[in-house]
């Protein structure tokens, strides 16, 4: 079995969606994407520079679209997608590329999802960072003890926690002995209890959606499980906001799956390299551009 991964928010480089985009007709597409969300996805995948394309409301309609897009290339040079999960955002382009929502529907909830965040994320100053190393309840203990919330469990001995910026600041001077701290550039402390507001925003629109169940296997970085019901993993993506992310959990399930390889849709490289910590021997591919699609054939079997 070969899981398709989508990334989270901090993927995203300048320009990276310009191959993506080569061809007129995917160009058009988009087009008509950021007219329907009122986001220049071309202008921020092309031109914008990286302090631009990092603010919330435009990162996390940018990686879903180029997810899709992604999905939707692979699918054309004959690739069967049978089993996929997203990390944080990238849960909504799971959930389109499974069936679950429509390509429409996924861009507007990433929309009102990435508004809601930066207005969430707004109102206290807040932070994040990653935690490299140490023992992984020793980890979760030190932070708590500061303040802070573990947003992000990564595996592979990686943890992002996430909390005001003093107790950011204070974890930086005195980190867990064996650890590293690596300051992160986001605006909030997301997958904590800073964005519950972000959460009521999230129930609101959903109820406009009628979701349909995962026509493929369908993993929830809530706890690793596969989920069968449409209407309950769009309820997961409207709690997931405000709550921590176990991509730890999908890895160790993906592996219990008997997974024999791992391709990441563009912006690609986050996962891949969680992998070869949390999954390691298990081949995997970075799509990062069409010129990768080819890859990603031949692991799934169809090149």
């Amino acid at each position: 079995m070969i899981v398709f991964v989508a990334p989270g928010q901090g993927s995203q480089t300048p320009g990276f969606l310009e191959p993506w985009i080569a061809d007129p007709a995917t160009r058009d597409l988009v087009a008509s994407w950021s007219e329907s969300i009122d986001v220049d996805l071309i202008a921020h995948g092309t031109v914008s520079d990286a302090d631009t394309i990092r603010d919330t409301a435009i990162a996390q309609p940018l990686i879903v679209a180029a997810g899709l897009l992604t999905a939707r290339a692979l699918r054309a040079a004959g690739v069967e997608i049978g089993a996929v999960a997203g990390h944080s955002v990238g849960e909504i382009t799971a959930a389109a590329v499974a069936g679950v929502l429509s390509e429409a529907d996924a861009l507007a909830f990433v929309r009102a999802r990435a508004l809601a965040m930066a207005d969430a994320a707004a109102a206290v100053p807040t932070g994040m960072s990653a935690v490299l190393g140490g023992d992984q309840n020793a980890v979760v203990e030190h932070v708590t003890a500061l303040g802070l919330e573990s947003a992000n469990y990564n595996g592979g001995g990686q943890i992002v926690v996430a909390g005001a910026l003093d107790a950011l600041a204070k974890l930086t001077e005195e980190p867990l002995r064996g650890t590293r701290v690596v300051p992160l550039q986001v605006a909030g402390a997301f997958h904590t209890r800073f964005m519950q507001p972000a959460r009521e925003v999230l129930r609101a629109k959903a109820a406009g959606f009628t979701p349909a169940d995962p026509a493929i296997t369908l993993w929830t970085n809530k706890d690793g499980s596969v989920v069968t019901s449409g209407a309950e993993f769009v309820e997961l993506l409207v709690g997931q906001v405000a709550n921590p992310v176990r991509w730890d959990l999908d890895m160790e399930a993906f592996a219990a799956a008997g997974v024999t390889g791992l391709v990441e849709f563009a912006p690609a490289g986050a996962l891949v390299g969680l992998a070869k910590r949390g999954l390691k021997g298990v081949p995997a591919v970075a799509i990062k551009t069409p010129d990768d699609l080819a890859a990603a054939a031949e692991l799934a079997g169809t090149a």
